[in-house]
C-alpha cells in the first residue's frame, strides 16, 4: 500500500506543491480556498468538517472527517437513520470532497496526469485503512470527475449517479445567438422575463480588483437574509467571502442588481479556464424574474463573452431546463465499513440509477431548443 502522509491543515502544506497536485485552477480545491474555509472557521472546529488532506509520493487526496452529512449534497441522511436503527454509529465517516460545494471536479489530485488503476486501487486502499483503524462507518468519494468512473466501478466500492442541469457554450458569439437556437415561443419567454427585470433593475458584472470590500459585505446581507426567509442560515460566514476577494479576486464573478444606485441583490460565481460555477445568491427583496437574470442569464453573458465551455449553476432545479441547461450526470462513490450495509448501498445505487436515467432522457425532452440545432 502506497504510504501517505496526513496533515490536519491546509496550512501544513506548501502552496507551491498542492498546486502542482492540484494542476489546474478548480477553484474548490486550490489552496487559497481551502485556506479561507480553515481560516474563517466554516471547517475544522466544532464545524464537523476536519480536515485530513492525505498525500504521497503521486497524489493527494482532500479528504474531512464528517460528523453530519450537511453541505455535501449526495444526500444519504436515509443510510444513516438505517445505521441508527439497527444501532450502529454511521459518523464519524471520511468524506473526499470539497466542501459545501456540488461542483464536478479533481478528487484524487495526480499532477494533472491520468490516473492508473494502480494508483486509485492505492488510495481507495488508503481511505479503507483509515475506517477500519478508527472505526468510521466508510468512505465517500463526492463529484468526481466521468473520466475517473470507469476505473472506480472496477473497484470495491458503489457509484452512485445524481443529475443537474448546465449549459454548453456552442461557440456562441452572443447571448442572442445562443436564443436563435430555441423555439419560438420559448425564445419570446426569456427575452420577456430579461426585459421586465432590466426596466426595473440595473445589472453588474465586476470582476478581480472591482469587487471591493463594502461589495462582499452587502453581498453577504443579501446572501444571509435569503436563508433566513427559509429559516435556516447559511454555511459561510462573511469572513469567507472577504479572504476569497484578497486571495482569489481574479477567480470571482458578483453580478450586482440595483434599483435607483441602491443594491437590492447579488450572484457570487467562481470561475476556471473552462467553467463558470455559480454558487451564492441573495436578494433583499423578491423581484419577478430576477433569480433567472442575476443567477442564469448573466452567468451565459460571461460564459460567452470569455469563452468559457462549460456553466454549472448548482444542484437541482428544473427551471433551467426551460432556459437551456441540459441533464448532466453528476457521480458519487462510496464504500461501507459494515458488509451487509456495504451491499444494501450497492442496491440502493442501482436501483436508484435506473431512475436517474430515466429522469435524465425525460428532462432532455423539455429542453427549449428547436429540432434542427
Amino acid at each position: 500500500m502506497a504510504l501517505f502522509r496526513i496533515f490536519t491543515s491546509i496550512h501544513q502544506v506548501d502552496t507551491t506543491d498542492w498546486q502542482r497536485r492540484l494542476a489546474s485552477r478548480y477553484p474548490f480545491l486550490c489552496h487559497a480556498f481551502l485556506a479561507a474555509l480553515e481560516d474563517s472557521a466554516s471547517i475544522g472546529g466544532d464545524s464537523g468538517w476536519q480536515p485530513m488532506y492525505l498525500l504521497s509520493d503521486e497524489l493527494a487526496l482532500p479528504c474531512f472527517i464528517k460528523q453530519h452529512s450537511y453541505g455535501e449534497y449526495v444526500f444519504d441522511w436515509s443510510w444513516a437513520e438505517a445505521y441508527e436503527r439497527h444501532g450502529l454509529d454511521y459518523y464519524p465517516k471520511l468524506l473526499c470532497a470539497a466542501p459545501f460545494t456540488p461542483a464536478t471536479g479533481p478528487r484524487l489530485l495526480s499532477q494533472g496526469k491520468d490516473i492508473s488503476a494502480e494508483q486509485l486501487q492505492a488510495a481507495l486502499e488508503a481511505l479503507a485503512h483509515l475506517c477500519q483503524r478508527h472505526n468510521w462507518s466508510g468512505w465517500h468519494l463526492n463529484f468526481f470527475q466521468p473520466s475517473q468512473q470507469a476505473l472506480l466501478q472496477q473497484q470495491d466500492c458503489h457509484v452512485r449517479i445524481g443529475c443537474q442541469f448546465h449549459w454548453r457554450n456552442r461557440d456562441y458569439a452572443t447571448f442572442d445567438e445562443f436564443l436563435q437556437t430555441f423555439t419560438s415561443r420559448k425564445r419570446k419567454n426569456v427575452n420577456k422575463e430579461r426585459k421586465k427585470v432590466q426596466q426595473q433593475l440595473t445589472l453588474t458584472r465586476l470582476t478581480g480588483d472591482d469587487i471591493r470590500a463594502d461589495d462582499i459585505h452587502q453581498f453577504y446581507q443579501c446572501y444571509q437574509l435569503t436563508y433566513l426567509k427559509r429559516y435556516s442560515r447559511g454555511y459561510l460566514n462573511e469572513a469567507f467571502f472577504q479572504q476569497l476577494r484578497t486571495s482569489m479576486a481574479e477567480q470571482l464573478l458578483l453580478v450586482r442588481a440595483s434599483e435607483n444606485d441602491k443594491p437590492v441583490a447579488y450572484a457570487l460565481y467562481l470561475f476556471d479556464d473552462t467553467t463558470l460555477y455559480g454558487r451564492y445568491w441573495g436578494s433583499l427583496d423578491n423581484y419577478d424574474g430576477l433569480h433567472f437574470e442575476a443567477c442564469y442569464y448573466q452567468g451565459i453573458e460571461f460564459c460567452i463573452e470569455h469563452q468559457l465551455q462549460r456553466f454549472d449553476p448548482g444542484t437541482q432545479g428544473e427551471h433551467k431546463i426551460s432556459r437551456g441547461f441540459e441533464p448532466t450526470l453528476t457521480y458519487s462513490a462510496h464504500w461501507l465499513r459494515q458488509p451487509e450495509f456495504h451491499t444494501a448501498v450497492g442496491n440502493f445505487c442501482e436501483e436508484e440509477a435506473e431512475h436517474v436515467r430515466r429522469y435524465q432522457a425525460d428532462a432532455a425532452t423539455l429542453l427549449p431548443f428547436r429540432a434542427d440545432t
